[in-house]
């Protein structure tokens, strides 16, 4: 009886061949569970950090097409000025300028709002690339865009920076096929190219910053889109005149009547006839 107590006691136990395979089996089951959560996570990671870096050039070209709608109303006086240049360090900026004039009892001039966007390198800055600043001024006080989000340090400077850290910032104004960097005219343009960037910029030969062209996010702002679009209806030209076309159309749909019944017409009918 005590012999076969013994035996029992010794097989509830597990060898020491045993337990280093079934840690070697967890350790690996881990290892994989844990590689399987990094790439996921880094996966992640990638997508957030592109969604993040699309999102921010987005919403500053959704506040200068907010500025051009409201300001550009049809029949007032508003005018638009479109600069392109290089910095000194080779940055590409821009400079965008939309002023709003009303004329007093006396016939003069005032400018009613002046909005301007433009790009700058900050000496003092601490981020890398160009500082985005936005201005408001004029008789309308009241920035429906931004005053809710000023910090009450900022409603004593005109110029506002919106973001920082932008690499490549250009406006073209498209005419007659062409884009131009300048638009100096009277006259509204029909439309503005804004484009711009934060990614990482590379030196050309002519000592110019310049970022690849998958990381530039272009949009096209139209200018008015109230104005009246005039279509041009484009007469379908035929080889004869409609109502011949006609007539011939039922002419030969008659004769192809006239050869089913034919052939639908018995041998003996025929005969009898």
């Amino acid at each position: 009886m005590e012999k076969t107590y013994n035996m029992a006691r010794n097989q509830l136990g597990f060898s020491l061949a045993e337990v280093l395979t079934a840690l070697t089996i967890g350790a690996i089951v881990l290892i994989a569970v844990l590689e399987i959560y990094t790439r996921a996570q880094r996966s992640a990671s990638a997508i957030t950090g592109r969604l993040d870096n699309f999102r921010l050039p987005c919403e500053v070209l959704q506040r200068i097409a907010e500025d051009l709608d409201k300001i550009i109303t049809p029949g007032s006086d508003t005018k638009v000025t479109v600069e392109n240049k290089l910095d000194a360090r080779g940055y590409q900026t821009a400079r965008l300028q939309i002023l709003k004039t009303i004329y007093d009892g006396e016939n003069r001039p005032q400018t009613f709002e002046e909005i301007i966007w433009q790009s700058t390198y900050t000496y003092d800055s601490d981020a890398d690339g160009l500082v985005l600043y936005r201005s408001h001024t004029g008789i309308a006080s009241e920035d429906k865009l931004l005053d809710k989000s000023r910090a009450d340090w900022e409603n004593t400077y005109s110029f506002v920076p919106i973001c920082t850290g932008v690499t490549f910032f250009k406006m073209q104004v498209p005419a007659d096929g062409n884009f131009l960097d300048q638009w100096t005219e009277s006259s509204l343009p029909r439309g503005i190219v804004v484009t711009i960037s934060f990614a990482e910029p590379f030196k050309t030969p002519m000592g110019t910053l310049e970022v690849p062209d998958d990381g530039k996010i272009t949009r096209t702002i139209a200018i008015d889109r109230t104005r009246k679009i005039n279509f041009e209806i484009v007469k379908k030209e035929y080889e004869g005149e409609p109502n011949d076309q006609l007539n011939q159309q039922d002419e030969e749909e008659q004769a192809e009547q006239e050869e089913q019944q034919d052939a639908n017409v018995p041998d003996v009918e025929r005969g009898q006839g």
